[in-house]
């Protein structure tokens, strides 16, 4: 790789971080004004508290596809770009909302925007990077989940309570309109350059869509690793909808506090997790061609009943050691499984793989868990609604171990 290449390509990995990290601020703003929510004119019930999640993911995932099509076939940083600057308006137009519906259709124009991104920015960043680099660069990329998730818990919570939740949306919409304008001046490099320039100079040939779905859906390593997905999406968006408001009403513990104590483990054991497992995934591909998978597979599986032991036990000091622990082994999967994802799939149908799985992930995953955490809530109780997630955590780890076992490292023609 050239210095100008490598130039290009960091510069490219910093500004897609970016956004990335506004994205994750954009989304996770919303639970810590769950309480307010609940308290306000609106008086929202649990679950359609939960459905402000869930709509906006069912947007967004069922959006995914349209966008997964535009990144294989046309330019990628113009989709980005528009996709960047409309979450990032419908995010403060949330803050305009007179009723329950104005601000759950402008939670669903969000998921319209971030279906663009978080589809098409993959693709995007894998062909900067060979596949020797990839894994760190993900890493990075995907940092931006535990601390974009942690920051949106702390702004949230800190301006709902000094202003007020409509300017947690105004505040968190604004910033996206500059990231968009720089992104559409990236360049849109040749798909599957990074791989050409470590493997060989073999040309990738051009994939219809119903090329492209056979081929994902007849790859078993691709299918297995999105099911574990799904399955560690549904007990990740759970947990992150509805944590604040376990600490603040089966924990007692006051609104300022549930969300600073909870964004700060987020953050630290997000950055610590993600990088380690990024390591820590590169370093053992050298002796196992599916070591994403099974360093994902193996630390969830560990992460489970730690997340059973941080719901179920009222002791502080077990309570916060296992949400600590359970946190650093599940971000210890962010990077290592979505570069196994890009790994294992043709460099011409990247972003098709990242959409479908997308949609995957989302409609078996987290929009379903809010909802239906808020559903078992309002007719039981949260504290017992939120059993449910560990026993999904088990799940994906049994697939992504299951799938290391038994499937291969390298792309399906």
């Amino acid at each position: 790789m050239s210095t100008s290449t490598r130039r290009a390509a960091t510069a490219t990995l910093v500004l897609l971080t970016s956004i990335n990290l506004l994205n994750y601020i954009d989304r996770y703003v919303v639970p810590p004004v769950f309480e307010s929510l609940r308290r306000s004119e609106m008086h929202l019930s649990d679950v359609q508290l939960g459905w402000l999640m869930s709509g906006f993911l069912l947007i967004y995932t069922v959006t995914a596809p349209i966008f997964g099509w535009l990144g294989d076939t046309g330019r990628r940083p113009r989709a980005l770009a528009a996709g960047v600057a409309l979450w990032s308006v419908a995010t403060a137009l949330g803050g305009l909302a007179w009723s329950y519906l104005a601000l759950l259709i402008s939670r669903g124009l969000v998921g319209i925007g971030e279906a663009a991104y978080g589809t098409i920015g993959p693709s995007l960043l894998a062909d900067h990077f060979p596949p020797r680099t990839r894994g760190r660069a993900f890493t990075v990329f995907f940092m931006a989940l535990p601390v974009g998730a942690a920051l949106g818990y702390m702004i949230g919570g800190f301006v709902d309570h000094h202003w007020g939740w409509r300017r947690v949306f105004f505040l968190a919409g604004v910033p996206g309109l500059l990231l968009a304008a720089l992104v559409a001046r990236l360049a849109e490099p040749p798909r599957g350059a990074s791989d050409a320039r470590e493997t060989s100079s073999r040309q990738e040939p051009l994939w219809t869509v119903g090329a492209a779905i056979r081929s994902l859906l007849t790859n078993r390593a691709y299918v297995l690793t999105v099911l574990g997905y799904a399955a560690y999406t549904f007990a990740l968006g759970g947990i992150a909808a509805w944590m604040v408001s376990f600490l603040e009403r089966v924990r007692g513990l006051p609104a300022g506090v549930a969300t600073g104590s909870f964004g700060g483990i987020v953050v630290l054991t997000g950055i610590i997790g993600t990088f380690g497992g990024g390591w820590l995934g590169d370093r053992l591909l050298a002796r196992s061609g599916q070591a994403y998978l099974w360093l994902s597979g193996i630390a969830t599986l560990l992460a489970a009943p730690l997340f059973y032991v941080a719901l179920a036990s009222p002791a502080p000091p077990v309570y916060w050691s296992a949400t600590i622990g359970a946190e650093l082994l599940m971000f210890a999967s962010t990077g290592p499984i979505n570069t196994a994802i890009v790994s294992v799939v043709p460099a011409g149908i990247r972003a098709s793989a990242m959409a479908l799985s997308v949609f995957t992930i989302h409609v078996l995953g987290d929009v379903q868990s809010p909802w239906l955490v808020g559903r078992i809530s309002d007719h039981s109780s949260l504290q017992l609604a939120v059993l449910l997630l560990p026993a999904a955590a088990l799940v994906g780890g049994a697939v992504w171990t299951y799938a290391a076992a038994t499937t291969r490292a390298t792309p399906a023609a």
